[in-house]
């Protein structure tokens, strides 16, 4: 069965049952390997993508109810200035250790700051709470939106 997907600005005609949740077409059809699978529960945030602007994970969601949505991964983040912004700020902030959620959380910082522009500490907790960071980088992450706000 055909899906036709937006995906970082480009339209995806693509082969997979519509059931089929996302972030294997995103990886395994589309070659689109930024994106990670962490735990497959939507608990761990490591497979976020942006739809539409918002937080959206990946791994459990059928690929068929994201027709008509624009979804960026993190190879598309860099094309907008938010998404630039921020990951400059986790390699200055050395934000990532093993890496593995560091596109979650990506993500997830850039729809904070497209929303929020300068958001306070509460509110950033608040936005990655969902995001499990088991390498213990997160007063770096905390750096890295500082450093992308502007404020440090």
């Amino acid at each position: 069965m055909s899906l036709r997907l937006r995906i970082n600005g480009k339209t995806h005609d693509v082969e997979d049952d519509p059931d089929t949740p996302l972030i294997y077409v995103l990886r395994d059809t589309l070659k689109l390997r930024g994106t990670k699978l962490g735990c497959g529960l939507e608990q761990c945030g490591a497979c976020a993508v942006l739809v539409d602007g918002g937080v959206r994970l990946s791994c459990v969601s059928p690929a068929g109810t994201f027709e008509g949505q624009e979804i960026t991964t993190i190879e598309g983040l860099g094309a907008t200035p938010t998404g630039k912004r921020v990951q400059e700020a986790f390699v200055t902030e050395s934000a990532a250790q093993c890496g593995y959620c560091t596109a979650g959380l990506v993500v997830a910082v850039t729809a904070l700051l497209e929303e929020t522009p300068s958001p306070d500490p509460e509110k950033t907790r608040t936005a990655l709470a969902p995001h499990l960071c088991r390498c213990g980088s997160h007063p770096r992450i905390l750096k890295a939106v500082e450093t992308a706000a502007g404020r440090s």
